[in-house]
């Protein structure tokens, strides 16, 4: 009778488990949220959703599947103000972040203040990539405006890091050579070495290194290392110049879009992500440079050292940069004006 009533109980026990874990499995939640983004981002946000996906299941219990848009960071930002519904955005800079608020109250207009390091949980910077063995002697600036050197750039019109590129060839002439003036005409020189402007980062990669086109891409970083291991037989180098921009891609929650899908805690949570030790990472082995000094410090030898230059230091903000250089007839516009005629 000891025995029956011990067994009985064990059953009843097994059974109590059994039905706790069916109600939770029954209960759990199927989430999905849309990372909009842009070119260069494409291989490190794929895992990194796997990895965040494993995090919040084991954390939660819920499921949570990510998916992406890639393309022109300019081009992404229209799209979320024409209606993408984006509950996150992680562009290529602040400016577009802001551009989307100028025509919609989408995002909380201090959602910088929302995140460490202004909302950049990694940064990067502008280098050069050269074919094998680099037979144009492309070292620096200076030698893209050489005669007979075909520059591959984005359009700044529609692509955050051709933006980026423009401010730091930009930065690098007023530092050199003391002047807006010159600074212009270097700019200017620089674009009539590009024969094509691409839509974005991936557009222009693949003109360089598909197609054939150019002696040298102007490129993010992380897009610079990700080409290279791409390649199997050495075909390209990189070239890291003296100074080159400090470029810090934000990222931030889309305030109107979780609110009325509900998707908030868990849009973010995945941002918030991006600062753990894992995100921090992550990052860095798709050649972002981490914000976290920690794991910046394990990585300081994947990254050669040289002097970035913060856009304040030069430029007063991305409201002041593309009033003064992207908006319609204003500087780039002018130099572009200029080449065709």
């Amino acid at each position: 009778m000891t025995l029956y009533k011990s067994s009985a109980w064990k059953i009843l026990a097994i059974f109590c488990v059994l039905s706790t874990c069916l109600l939770q499995a029954g209960h759990a939640k199927n989430i999905t949220l849309l990372n909009v983004s842009y070119d260069p981002t494409r291989a490190f946000y794929h895992a990194y959703n796997q990895a965040f996906e494993k995090y919040w299941k084991a954390k939660t219990g819920d499921n949570v599947t990510i998916y992406e848009s890639h393309g022109g960071s300019g081009k992404q930002a229209r799209a979320v103000i024409d209606g993408m519904q984006a509950d996150v955005v992680t562009l290529a800079l602040s400016g577009d972040i802001d551009a989307i608020n100028k025509y919609k109250p989408l995002i909380d207009p201090n959602w910088q203040s929302r995140l460490p390091y202004h909302s950049c949980p990694y940064y990067s910077t502008i280098v050069f990539v050269v074919r094998k063995g680099n037979p144009k002697h492309i070292h620096d600036w200076d030698d893209l405006i050489k005669p007979g050197v075909q520059i591959i750039t984005p359009n700044p019109k529609t692509s955050g890091v051709a933006r980026w590129n423009f401010l730091a060839a930009w930065a690098y002439a007023l530092e050199k050579y003391g002047s807006e003036a010159k600074a212009y005409e270097f700019v200017k020189q620089f674009f009539q070495h590009a024969p094509i402007l691409d839509s974005g980062a991936r557009s222009s990669s693949l003109s360089f290194i598909q197609r054939g086109l150019g002696d040298v891409l102007i490129s993010w970083e992380n897009e610079a290392y990700m080409a290279l291991n791409e390649s199997k037989s050495g075909e390209y180098e990189i070239i890291t110049p003296s100074v080159s921009i400090l470029a810090e891609p934000p990222v931030a929650v889309v305030d109107s879009v979780v609110d009325r899908r509900g998707t908030r805690t868990v849009a973010e949570a995945y941002l918030n992500y991006l600062y753990s030790n894992e995100g921090q990472t992550l990052a860095a082995e798709y050649y972002y440079r981490p914000s976290n000094p920690e794991i910046a410090e394990k990585f300081k030898n994947t990254f050669p050292s040289l002097k970035l230059i913060p856009i304040d230091k030069v430029f007063k903000g991305w409201k002041q940069i593309n009033n003064k250089f992207f908006k319609d007839n204003k500087i780039f516009d002018q130099i572009m004006s200029e080449i065709n005629h």
